[in-house]
């Protein structure tokens, strides 16, 4: 048979047959007419609403009385058995996408409800008036707009990642800053605390020696001294002696030149002929003191000066006179200077200082006990820099000395042409028994 004849879609036809010809779907509670036609009874009832003259079929316009509806049983088996036939055809052709209410397949998308339907669905009251597409299409049309969507989330993801990374470099610079500026501050507050706690061992050590005069000192005066050891712990002790420090010739660099009393050194322009012994600077023009220490306190000043550069502060008896030098803690020397046109503390790395003027005179303020360096503007008595207690490690500390440059470096008082190296005061000197 050709397509399209009833044997050809046997459950098409079937459907044909069991549906109303007035709502389009599946007949409930089918009623036959006088003429033989069949109609849902809510259907042909309300064709025949409001009208006072003979009824007539809807389908074949004959003439029928309004009384004589038969209820049709077994066309209303048939609908069951059509409606289980459509649900396993659909099934068999598009899986479990069937309508649950007219067993259909469901191959169209109503726009308005945002649903799929069926063509019977379609064909009803509910969705006859809505906008309708084969659902192969509305898929494809939401597939373009997820595709849309994504890309926009990808979008304002990466954004805010980009936000967020600036966000987060930005306030790990002010973290950086925020640290460096408390590191300068307590720099500062140790140096102030460390300078005025050496300042008043010296005092304690300058009472207690006036102290020990025949007469007796007041109670007061014993009850300050308590007081102010108890502040100080075993820094205010009594001095045992004062320390002439002097520059050792034998360490001075070939274009060091020392004065006769080994207080003063000039950066000669021509290298001397010296003997080229171990203890002896060989690549940067440095010198040692002649005085090394190992316990107590010591501080002496060193007038300074120069348009070449400086720098002074101690160092190991052990540093490394021959060759490359480092002057830093790391090569085992702790010291300040002038280098260029910037004060510098010789850290590692190296640590500029703020101030203001170049200091004519520093005050050395060596703690043995303490492993401590302090370094004071001997002319305003502000602190420089402190190298922190435990900063130097046990073994014997010696005064150092770099004169960087050409030429000589002028310093104040009447030898315009020296870096003086002046002892001004000095500590006490104790050694560990």
């Amino acid at each position: 048979m050709p397509d399209g004849s009833p044997s050809s879609h046997p459950v098409e036809s079937l459907q044909g047959e069991v549906t109303c010809p007035v709502c389009l779907d599946y007949f409930t509670e089918p009623v036959t007419l006088e003429c033989g036609h069949n109609f849902c009874r809510a259907c042909i009832s309300q064709c025949w609403e409001g009208s006072d003259t003979a009824a007539s079929c809807p389908q074949c316009r004959e003439t029928v009385q309004r009384g004589n509806l038969r209820p049709n049983l077994q066309l209303g088996n048939m609908v069951e058995i059509a409606k289980w036939l459509s649900l396993r055809a659909a099934k068999g052709a598009g899986g479990d996408r069937v309508c649950g209410e007219h067993l259909e397949a469901l191959k169209l998308f109503c726009e308005e409800d945002q649903t799929p339907i069926c063509v019977v669905c379609d064909r009803s009251r509910a969705h006859r008036a809505h906008t309708v597409v084969p659902i192969q299409e509305a898929a494809q049309e939401y597939k373009k707009q997820t595709q849309t969507e994504r890309q926009k989330i990808v979008s304002e993801f990466q954004q805010l990642q980009q936000f967020l990374e600036e966000q987060e470099r930005l306030l790990l610079a002010q973290l950086e800053n925020l640290d460096k500026e408390i590191v300068k501050i307590w720099n500062e507050n140790v140096s102030k605390l460390s300078a005025q706690i050496f300042h008043l061992s010296e005092l304690i050590s300058e009472m207690e020696g006036k102290c020990q005069k025949p007469t007796t000192p007041p109670a007061c005066c014993n009850q300050l001294f308590h007081c102010v050891r108890e502040m100080l712990g075993e820094r205010g002790r009594s001095r045992e002696g004062v320390l002439n420090v002097t520059l050792d010739p034998d360490t001075a660099h070939p274009n060091l030149v020392l004065s006769e009393n080994w207080k003063s050194v000039t950066r000669g322009d021509t290298r001397q002929q010296l003997p080229n012994t171990p203890e002896r600077f060989d690549t940067k023009p440095c010198v040692l003191g002649c005085e090394g220490f190992t316990s107590g306190r010591h501080c002496w000043e060193v007038e300074v000066g120069g348009g070449g550069g400086w720098a002074v502060g101690v160092a190991r008896e052990s540093v490394r006179r021959k060759g490359w030098i480092s002057c830093s803690p790391d090569g085992g020397i702790w010291a300040v200077g002038w280098l260029g046109d910037q004060f510098w503390a010789l850290t590692s790395p190296e640590n500029p200082l703020p101030r203001r003027r170049i200091p004519s005179r520093i005050r050395v303020c060596l703690d043995c006990d303490q492993g401590q360096v302090i370094f004071i503007d001997a002319g305003d008595e502000a602190p420089i820099f402190t190298f922190p207690p435990g900063s130097i490690p046990g073994g014997r500390i010696r005064p150092w000395l770099w004169v960087r440059g050409t030429g000589k470096y002028p310093c104040q008082g009447d030898q315009p042409e020296a870096a003086r190296w002046e002892i001004i005061h000095s500590g006490v000197k104790r050694e560990q028994p």
